[in-house]
């Protein structure tokens, strides 16, 4: 199970404010976590943490979970010392209506409120439309431009002023499980092997850019530092169990129901069989989602850094994803993290990973 003192670690990392490209509060979080127990710390130039159990080990495993989540960024402010934003990553515009944006300032943090014209003004047909970007600002309280300019600048980030909450039958609630919950099991993924480490040197990787990664992200570059022989990518995937979604076109996730096992076209069958093996053999519940194409995860760029790596991705179900309330279930959380570090002993130097 988890421990208190992860579990206070898990949601001091969900409560930095750290979006795509400006993740060092949340990185920093991690890596003082990651020295408590790990025999070897480091960061690269896009960011990315690393923490190593068994570096002279055999064979080389990339623990992958992305440490950004959703934002926004100061894009203009006004005479009258309005802000006007732009996304960092993909939003639904109406879950920020109302909303306050804790920014990053440069002397400290700015909180301000999402305004949006009152309904009671706008004409019939606007009320049916839905909120862009450009429709929204920003208000800090400021009366010019000048005094904004004193705490903020074009190009400063935010995000939703928001904290973790418990919620009934071991569910948390948190702005930033997309996918601060990654980071968090592949960090407590290396804790638990390095309770009982295997032949294999492995990797927890908290990466960066990954809402803004039709490039790769920081996953390619890390994965290109690390050179492992195998990947687990550990993302959120869309919970099927609550009203309104449709499970023949996504599939079956349970919260509480244990981690989600991709299996699909660039999925490693290898690991991918390995993955369920080992679930099985520990009694741990799991489901199974099908992907056909690309994975929307750091998947795809590990999965053909250098010469390829061996690649699996493993999912916590989410509800309310991109929201200011993403849910998840602790027990699959746990569930992941014992997972990937029983994984991980498995793995020997004649492990074949060979497709065949």
């Amino acid at each position: 199970m988890l421990s208190p003192s992860s579990i206070t670690f898990l949601k001091r990392l969900l409560d930095a404010p750290a979006p795509s490209g400006f993740e060092t509060a949340a990185s920093r979080a991690w890596r003082a976590e990651a020295e408590t127990f790990a025999e070897k710390v480091r960061v690269d130039v896009a960011g990315n943490s690393m923490a190593e159990i068994n570096t002279g080990g055999s064979v080389t495993i990339m623990l992958d979970g992305h440490i950004d989540e959703i934002g926004v960024i100061v894009q203009y402010i006004d005479d009258d010392g309005f802000i006007y934003i732009a996304p960092i990553g993909g939003w639904d515009t109406q879950v920020l209506v109302g909303q306050r944006i804790r920014f990053l300032g440069q002397d400290g943090d700015v909180l301000g409120v999402v305004g949006k014209k009152p309904i009671h003004l706008m004409k019939t047909e606007d009320r049916e439309h839905a909120s862009k970007f450009a429709d929204l600002w920003v208000d800090i309280g400021a009366k010019t431009r000048a005094e904004v300019q004193e705490r903020l600048n074009v190009g400063d980030p935010g995000v939703i002023d928001s904290r973790s909450m418990d919620f009934p039958n071991g569910r948390l609630v948190s702005r930033s499980i997309d996918d601060r919950i990654g980071a968090f099991i592949v960090l407590e993924a290396l804790r638990r092997y390095a309770e009982k480490p295997g032949v294999a040197r492995v990797v927890a990787a908290a990466t960066t850019q990954e809402e803004i990664a039709w490039h790769g992200g920081g996953a390619l570059v890390c994965a290109h530092c690390i050179n492992p022989q195998i990947a687990i990518v550990v993302d959120v995937t869309f919970a099927t169990d609550h009203p309104n979604i449709e499970k023949k076109e996504i599939g079956e996730h349970k919260m509480g129901g244990g981690p989600i096992i991709s299996r699909g076209s660039l999925i490693s069958p290898v690991v991918h069989t390995m993955l369920r093996d080992t679930a099985k053999a520990h009694g741990m519940a799991h489901g199974v989602h099908a992907v056909g194409r690309d994975t929307s995860t750091n998947a795809d760029a590990i999965h053909i850094a250098r010469e390829g790596v061996a690649t699996g991705l493993v999912s916590i179900p989410n509800r309310y994803m991109h929201s200011p309330n993403e849910m998840v279930d602790l027990s699959d959380v746990d569930d992941a993290a014992t997972l990937l570090a029983e994984f991980c002993r498995t793995v020997t130097p004649t492990t074949d990973l060979t497709a065949r």
